[in-house]
């Protein structure tokens, strides 16, 4: 199960075949339990933990590549730890810092395994889109009362799948769909209707969901891939490919919202989610008060005032994540965050472009990656296990291209003092 089975880094000493399987296989599995997160702790909470613990006791390897997001993610754990200390009452506290704590070793572990074998990528995936495609047919079929409990696969009259809460489900559904899009845009036609059934499920469990931040981010990253492929794949067959599949699925998708909207429960309550500014947006102690509220009083707070607090002062919490980050996590927590946002979408723009076999991988989740940041301006992300997955990604790939430049230099640089290829490892 070592990271170090099976990647060509110096030091790495080589595991069988048989090992090496068996850790990809629990990472697939982990990814898959991803998507069924009903209570807490969650199955893949439980399974990860012991993952990450047997991966690291047979040779986890952080590289100089991950360091740095091990280091943020351990300033960032720091400022969370002081903001305990500002607490009259712990409570719930040190049990959400712990949670937070787990997700980022979370996002070093993914990160470290993807540079130790590219290849996991693909199996990370097709997890992700087996967990999307479940969660989301609950989510559907629940909606509708089509099986018996469905109401636990529902919230407020919103589809939120085998999750606790709609505004996560809905998110959870756009990277595996970016997936699914990718592969019909580059694939051959023959393997296009079962992408096309799995892209359809997701789509209508993610509307059901109506959340408002989900159908954003769904339009933005679908649009932004479409683009980059475009910019990418310049010929002119491809991009009449792109076009055709494009409006098709458009038309498509759009028929069905038109038939759904003909459910009475449908319509009433996509009318009321469109409205642009809601009661609780705008009204009193709104969502947007609360964040003007809570900047200044957070200027005020370097250590910040702890987690699940925010809340027993205002009527809900944060839901912004910039603010979360100052109550939660404090001043330290704030910077080590915006840090690693910021250092996050840099390098994937700036290896986005370059032909690898990493490269959709690193495309769909850079662009997953800059849309929940987006949203995380109107919702909290920190405790979002699939972001702490994209984030994971984003410097697997990255690492890879570091590691990929050093041995093509390597070679060159042997080339050049007339040393055989084959003299280095």
């Amino acid at each position: 199960m070592s990271a170090l089975a099976d990647s060509p880094v110096p030091g790495f000493r080589p595991q069988t075949a048989k090992v090496t399987m068996t850790g990809s296989a629990m990472v697939t599995f982990a990814v898959f339990l991803s998507g069924f997160v009903i209570a807490e702790p969650a199955p893949y909470e439980v399974f990860m933990a012991v993952l990450i613990g047997l991966w690291a006791l047979f040779g986890l390897r952080i590289s100089r590549h991950v360091a740095p997001l091990l280091a943020l993610l351990i300033l960032f754990m720091v400022g969370g730890i002081l903001s305990l200390t500002v607490m009259d009452d712990l409570d719930t506290g040190p049990m959400y810092m712990a949670v937070s704590g787990f997700l980022a070793l979370s996002a070093v572990f993914f990160a470290a395994i993807i540079e130790a074998r590219h290849e996991r990528l693909t199996l990370i995936f097709n997890a992700w889109v087996a967990a999307a495609v479940i969660t989301a047919l609950l989510g559907i079929l629940g909606y509708f009362g089509a099986i018996p409990g469905g109401e636990q696969f529902t919230l407020y009259d919103r589809a939120k799948g085998a999750f606790q809460d709609p505004n996560v489900f809905g998110p959870f559904l756009v990277a595996p769909s970016l997936y699914l899009i990718h592969g019909l845009l580059t694939e051959r036609l023959t393997r296009a209707p079962l992408k096309v059934v799995g892209i359809l499920l997701m789509a209508f469990g993610l509307f059901l969901s109506f959340s408002r931040a989900a159908w954003a981010l769904y339009l933005f990253c679908a649009c932004a891939l479409i683009l980059i492929m475009m910019l990418k794949q310049r010929t002119g067959a491809f991009r009449l490919k792109i076009l055709v599949l494009t409006l098709s699925g458009g038309i498509l998708m759009i028929g069905a919202l038109v038939v759904a909207l003909q459910i009475p429960q449908i319509a009433d309550l996509f009318s009321s989610r469109t409205q642009l500014v809601q009661d609780y947006d705008g009204g009193h102690l709104g969502r947007f008060e609360r964040h003007r509220i809570g900047l200044l009083m957070s200027m005020e707070k370097p250590l910040g005032i702890g987690p699940m607090v925010f809340s027993k002062i205002f009527p809900e919490d944060e839901h912004n994540i910039w603010l979360k980050s100052l109550t939660s996590y404090g001043w330290l927590g704030f910077v080590c965050y915006v840090t690693l946002i910021c250092w996050t979408i840099t390098i994937g723009f700036r290896f986005l472009l370059l032909d690898r076999p990493w490269q959709p991988a690193l495309m769909i989740s850079w662009i997953v990656v800059i849309g929940h940041t987006a949203i995380g301006n109107v919702i909290d992300t920190d405790h979002w296990r699939h972001f702490y997955m994209l984030l994971g990604i984003v410097w697997g790939c990255g690492a890879l291209e570091m590691r990929h430049r050093a041995r093509l230099g390597m070679r060159i640089k042997a080339a050049r003092s007339g040393e055989p290829k084959g003299h280095i490892a």
